[in-house]
């Protein structure tokens, strides 16, 4: 469908952007610096991209959300977001790295590099000799094995969720999951659990 309406989103870091396509022509986008409070500002802005466009939700035919890697809290706003309103709205939603989408329309071979944590970047290799892709992964920022040479993105990173999204809405695949690169850092209660009375 050439016409097909797609709206990504991500809130993998200190960010929360989204994108809205109809067949190849970007709609609208946004992306708003925020260290937190993605929760509150998501659904909001998302109603505003469609309202700017002149669409609502049942418009849509699918999603796109960016997995991560990233923040842990952020990711599981975003795919939840998608999940739900997939199920709401009964139209796929696609679950995008956010390597994958920084990679969008770039030429191979490349390495992509985004910032993580502290003084750590995550970081993948998109090659088309081998089609085999290394899996998005987290090093100190001097400490990256030889490579191609970091390319910056194409398109911002909502834009790249949503184009990838738009190329495999026809084939979804299983439902959107957080891509985590290393365990929480919460840990469970030390106190034992309340006790059920009969």
């Amino acid at each position: 469908m050439s016409d097909r309406i797609v709206l990504g989103f991500d809130t993998s870091a200190a960010h929360c952007a989204a994108a809205l396509l109809q067949g190849d022509r970007l709609l609208a986008i946004r992306h708003e610096e925020m260290a937190k409070g993605q929760a509150e500002r998501l659904m909001p802005m998302l109603e505003e991209l469609l309202a700017k466009a002149g669409l609502g939700w049942r418009d849509l035919h699918a999603l796109g959300v960016g997995i991560g890697p990233g923040n842990f809290t952020g990711i599981r706003v975003a795919v939840a977001a998608a999940r739900g309103l997939a199920l709401a709205l009964r139209i796929p939603a696609i679950g995008v790295s956010v390597t994958e989408a920084a990679a969008w329309g770039l030429s191979r071979p490349c390495r992509i590099i985004l910032p993580g944590r502290g003084d750590l970047v995550i970081w993948q290799d998109f090659n088309t000799e081998t089609r085999e892709e290394s899996r998005p992964q987290q090093a100190a920022a001097g400490a990256l094995p030889p490579g191609p040479a970091p390319t910056a993105p194409a398109v911002a990173l909502a834009e790249g969720v949503a184009r990838i999204a738009a190329g495999r809405a026809d084939q979804p695949g299983p439902r959107p999951a957080p891509l985590y690169l290393r365990p929480a850092d919460a840990a469970p209660a030390r106190e034992a659990p309340p006790r059920i009375l009969a």
